[in-house]
């Protein structure tokens, strides 16, 4: 499946080892999906890992390396002013110029959407539940 995750999913996944956001790390190095991701969100990521969680520079490298391994840079080709938060709106055009299937977000109000366009946007419990049926 084509995802694309909003950067705290991405964030918890790589904070916390064993929790339940790491999973989706596990789903993407499995390649049981695609995780289709742009610069904006891979800046956001690594400044929110750097800021609030004082990751080195050698563990930032880290999470650059798996994404460079195994996620799909795109690039948009559009903007949008959907979400209110503007940094939610990458997301979204990230999903839109992968074709995605689905965003994995925790954000209440992307989650209020539903769907955006053809990609479904779904709460990362959601999505884990999904992922065991298909194993």
């Amino acid at each position: 499946m084509k995802v694309t995750f909003d950067t705290n999913i991405l964030v918890s996944a790589f904070e916390f080892p064993n929790g339940r956001a790491a999973r989706v790390l596990l789903n993407i190095r499995s390649r049981l999906d695609l995780m289709f991701i742009s610069h904006p969100i891979i800046e956001e990521l690594l400044r929110v890992l750097a800021y609030k969680f004082g990751r080195t520079e050698a563990e930032l490298e880290g999470v650059r390396a798996f994404i460079q391994q195994f996620g799909h840079l795109v690039t948009s080709t559009e903007t949008l002013h959907v979400l209110a938060n503007e940094p939610d709106n990458r997301i979204l055009e990230c999903a839109v110029a992968a074709n995605a299937e689905v965003i994995v977000t925790g954000d209440h109000q992307m989650l209020a959407l539903q769907r955006f366009r053809d990609i479904r946007i779904v709460a990362l419990s959601d999505y884990l539940e999904a992922s065991i049926s298909r194993l």
